[in-house]
């Protein structure tokens, strides 16, 4: 754009592109327009949002005390040292009740209860079997007969006393095993209760965060449900704005004659490209609000993009289509501007838009 340009034209000329498709457009834009009072939130919608409301605060109301309770209770240990008492209760009746044979060390089987009487019951039997022979024979009370009789006694109540004594060796050692496995098997119970204690106590922390997630369900569903009676008419408006500008921004007209000679220097050029921009899409002045609503320059909203020139400031300037219209526009894309003057960039529904004069104010300086 840059240089000196002489151009000579001699035009006359009466434009009305779009006088076929304007009654169509118009009647398009009307509808639009007879929505705009439409865009708020419906009484099936705002019922809707009022039953999420009271269904979220009667679900608060009624289950965040209970699980409130029960986190409780699961941080307390849900009583699962509880019985701990009763375990140690019966293991210490085991103990008493076991111990006086563990902790015995006599082995005399003579000490032993009954012992006595079953060795005098066997010696008795001996003692007559032998004698009995020996009457029998004639030699009652003789030398051989008290040999005979001494040496069946000692053949008879030894193993008796061996085998005592060894049983009592047995019973004390057994007993003693018993008390070691009892004591053993008392500390992996109590050891288990208290591993359950502190699982329920972990289980009550989380617990917790839901009781606490149920009590704010009622005021979570209220800042949901006015953020969606707030963003319903914004995003109705939306759909609207999509529709309407890009039809509005069709029905430039233009007429006059013109003759003449000119030569111009490249600022005076951008000058004119600008200006003629400014004036297709509302021109500056205004607020930044106000000029961002002038023009949809989404690159998403266009198809057929050729880049035709640069601004002084090195914005690109493009050649283009609005999806699904046929008709050539020149302008910049709302993706370049927002690099260099975010400013001038602003949001229609999905779409970017673009306030031209403040867009190309740099330019208008460099050049």
């Amino acid at each position: 754009m840059g240089g000196t340009s002489k151009t000579t034209q001699t035009q006359s000329s009466t434009t009305a592109p779009w006088t076929e498709a304007q009654p169509a457009l118009q009647g398009i834009l009307s509808q639009l327009q007879g929505n705009l009072s439409n865009t708020g939130v419906t009484g099936a919608e705002s019922g809707a949002l009022s039953t999420l409301v009271s269904n979220a605060n009667n679900a608060s109301s009624t289950y965040a005390p209970q699980i409130a309770d029960f986190a409780k209770t699961l941080l307390s240990g849900g009583g699962a040292t509880d019985h701990a008492g009763n375990v140690n209760a019966n293991y210490q009746r085991y103990v008493d009740q076991t111990n006086p044979l563990a902790s015995n060390t006599n082995y005399n089987p003579y000490d032993t209860p009954g012992f006595k009487d079953a060795l005098s019951t066997t010696i008795a039997d001996i003692t007559n079997a032998t004698n009995g022979q020996f009457a029998a024979a004639g030699r009652d009370f003789s030398g051989m007969n008290s040999q005979t009789l001494g040496r069946g006694i000692m053949q008879g109540v030894a193993p008796t006393i061996a085998s005592q004594y060894n049983q009592n060796v047995q019973n004390q050692q057994g007993a003693a095993g018993n008390l070691y496995n009892a004591g053993n098997t008392n500390a992996g119970i109590l050891a288990g209760l208290q591993q359950q204690k502190l699982a329920n106590q972990g289980q009550g922390v989380a617990a917790a965060g839901a009781a606490t997630d149920a009590a704010n369900a009622g005021a979570n569903a209220t800042l949901q449900a006015e953020a969606a009676r707030r963003g319903i008419p914004v995003q109705s408006l939306g759909l609207l704005a999509q529709i309407g500008i890009p039809i509005a921004g069709l029905g430039s007209q233009s007429s006059g004659t013109a003759t003449g000679t000119k030569q111009d220097s490249g600022a005076m050029q951008f000058g004119q490209i600008a200006g003629g921009l400014g004036s297709l899409f509302g021109g500056g002045g205004g607020t930044t609000v106000g000029n961002i609503f002038k023009m949809i320059s989404d690159r998403r909203a266009k198809e057929d993009i050729t880049q035709v020139g640069t601004l002084f400031d090195g914005t690109p300037v493009y050649r283009y289509r609005y999806i699904g219209q046929p008709a050539f526009q020149i302008g910049l894309m709302a993706q370049d501007v927002e690099k260099t003057t975010p400013e001038a960039v602003g949001q229609i529904g999905r779409f970017k838009a673009v306030d031209y004069k403040l867009a190309t104010d740099k330019a208008v300086e460099a050049a």
